[in-house]
């Protein structure tokens, strides 16, 4: 069975969300972003109007939007899977606070958009490459042990 190909206009609007993915403030977000240490890995959340909040927010939410564009199908699902899975590192870096997040902004779908895309994903990945997510925890691990 031949799988359905992105329309032009899921095309267009990936390479739109790669283009914001560029923009300076977003990138220096990002890059910070992927390299505290979490709480588990003895790093302190950021404080409440510090920059690293905002550089936190913009990238949960920048993730949370797009993987949003995806379940309604805006974003085609396979194409997106195979060029990029950052949002599933950021997904990997919040999981453990996400139901205290729900909890304490009492919102049980805070983040609900970046989890089942990133479950899909998982699914997906070891689908087409067993353990290579394994691999991709551990370099995360890693990288922000260091």
């Amino acid at each position: 069975m031949a799988r359905k190909k992105p329309n032009m206009a899921q095309v267009q609007l990936h390479l739109q969300l790669y283009d914001l993915r560029r923009e300076a403030r977003l990138r220096e977000a990002r890059e910070w972003f992927l390299h505290q240490k979490s709480p588990e890995q003895g790093g302190q959340p950021p404080q409440p109007g510090s920059k690293e909040e905002t550089s936190a927010r913009m990238v949960i939410s920048y993730w949370e939007q797009v993987c949003l564009l995806v379940l309604y199908g805006l974003l085609h699902e396979e194409f997106f899977f195979q060029t990029t899975n950052e949002f599933f590192l950021v997904w990997e870096r919040i999981k453990a606070q996400a139901p205290m997040f729900r909890q304490h902004f009492r919102n049980p779908h805070l983040c609900e958009s970046l989890e089942k895309v990133s479950d899909r994903y998982a699914k997906w990945a070891e689908r087409q490459a067993p353990g290579y997510l394994d691999v991709v925890r551990q370099y995360v691990n890693q990288y922000t042990s260091s």
